[in-house]
């Protein structure tokens, strides 16, 4: 005997499909990163690029993976820039340090009674459906923001000569795919200063 199917469920089954269908092309389309940047400095106007070596802070070498990743994320963006890595027994002529900060947050739906925004809620004294019914992600997933921040200083003086930070909110933790391409945001005007903060776009590489 064929069951029949309730309107509800067609409802829930069409909801279905049109969720897969928005995160399969949510999933195809990602292919660039959208960063807040703000950099700082004086860098010699006459001064090309040269050699660097990384530096680490004390905190920094007893988490020697996490800041090796930091440090290997950050190269290409530093020879995109024009530097080249100071060879073995070279004295560089700048120092780099880089560092990052993650974060995790989860939006309450507490926050705003109409969170839904035209779709299915409770108001009051009871439920109400409006006829604008369209699908939400708002709190099904947590919300990433994750930020590098990068500074070169001359190595025969130490003095600060650039400073960038690029920040981004994303909807998954970092890897080192999202950290070079923060780094790149951060080197993008290198040595130029614009405006703080700015909004830099990175394309990402395609997926194999």
């Amino acid at each position: 005997m064929k069951s029949r199917v309730t309107p509800v469920q067609r409802w829930l089954q069409l909801g279905a499909l049109v969720m897969g269908g928005l995160l399969l092309s949510a999933c195809a389309g990602l292919r660039s990163v959208s960063t807040e940047v703000s950099s700082f400095g004086e860098w010699p106007a006459d001064r090309k690029a040269g050699t660097y070596a990384f530096e680490r802070l004390p905190s920094q070498q007893a988490l020697a993976a996490e800041t090796e990743l930091l440090e290997n994320a950050a190269r290409p963006a530093l020879e995109k820039a024009g530097f080249k890595p100071a060879a073995e027994g070279q004295q560089p002529d700048v120092l780099v340090q880089v560092g990052a900060r993650d974060s995790r947050y989860i939006d309450s739906p507490w926050d705003d009674p109409l969170w839904w925004r035209g779709g299915f809620g409770y108001w009051r004294h009871g439920p109400w459906i409006s006829p604008r019914w369209q699908l939400s992600l708002r709190s099904e997933f947590p919300r990433y923001e994750s930020q590098v921040g990068l500074l070169l200083r001359d190595r025969a003086t130490g003095k600060p000569l650039f400073e960038s930070k690029a920040l981004a909110d994303t909807g998954s933790r970092a890897d080192a795919q999202l950290y070079g391409a923060l780094f790149q945001a951060a080197l993008m005007d290198f040595p130029k200063l614009g405006m703080n903060p700015r909004r830099v776009v990175v394309e990402l590489p395609p997926t194999p």
